[in-house]
């Protein structure tokens, strides 16, 4: 893995943002993270780099783990517009988009831009859309013990022990969950705009769901789908909200083939 921040220039203002790849050559990913921190992705971009002929970018989304977040930079419909001129800056083509439960709502922002750069976009247990019938769970009011119950299919293997942390690991955990939270706006984790624009995605779509999901659940999972033209739904069985810590081994052959179904760049650089 190698780290390396490049500076963005917006209408809004100019950002630093911290970018880890995985992987020397190959079909370029841009891996997307959610709520919990980069921490959630990087095992499962290491393992994508090492098993398939792929690199893997994964942004730390600005206010996450300890980097700095300009005023201007509060809802998640700007930073999709950030990680567009980030493909830029970083002259990817074919880039196979994935976003896990916020880094979903961002990837689904991303695609309605419609970068020439993006091949394809696996939404991941994604947030973003109010469904009627099917709310995300509240999880600022549950601890992190509660909120695992609701995450894994198997919780027992994911034992979450809050006193074992240091405090510089409860201080960026604070950090997280306050970007977080700004991030996650006024609507419960979600935009009453974005299923409207959804429709407007010509990106081949592919929306991934842990089948024992209670923070969303499959039925929220179906009607994003729904939302995006052609896009297809595939449910993982015996997982929850982050299919790429819980279950990679079922996860990764079905990113990969999706990603590789439509890749447009031959060869890659």
């Amino acid at each position: 893995m190698t780290r390396s921040t490049h500076t963005l220039t917006l209408d809004h203002g100019t950002l630093d943002v911290t970018v880890d790849l995985f992987g020397p050559e190959g079909h370029p990913f841009l891996l997307l993270h959610g709520g919990g921190g980069p921490g959630t992705v990087t095992p499962f971009a290491g393992l994508l780099a090492e098993q398939r002929p792929a690199r893997v970018f994964t942004p730390v989304h600005p206010g996450f783990d300890g980097t700095a977040r300009p005023e201007w930079l509060t809802d998640v419909t700007t930073l999709a517009q950030v990680y567009v001129q980030l493909l830029d800056v970083l002259d990817l083509r074919d880039v196979a988009v994935v976003g896990n439960s916020i880094g979903g709502w961002i990837a689904a922002e991303l695609a309605t831009l419609g970068s020439p750069r993006i091949s394809s976009v696996t939404l991941v247990n994604a947030v973003g859309i109010p469904v009627p019938g099917h709310p995300i769970a509240d999880t600022f009011s549950l601890t992190p013990v509660e909120l695992s119950r609701l995450s894994f299919h198997d919780p027992s293997k994911f034992r979450f022990d809050p006193s074992k942390l240091t405090e510089a690991q409860r201080a960026v955990m604070a950090a997280n969950r306050a970007a977080l939270q700004l991030y996650a706006g006024p609507h419960a984790m979600a935009d009453p705009t974005l299923t409207d624009r959804l429709a407007k995605i010509t990106h081949p779509t592919l929306v991934a769901w842990g089948a024992s999901d209670q923070v969303v659940d499959a039925d929220y999972g179906r009607a994003y789908a729904q939302a995006i033209p052609d896009a297809e739904f595939r449910l993982l069985e015996d997982t929850g909200h982050m299919p790429q810590t819980e279950t990679p081994e079922q996860f990764l052959p079905v990113l990969w083939d999706f990603a590789e179904a439509h890749a447009t760049d031959r060869p890659r650089h």
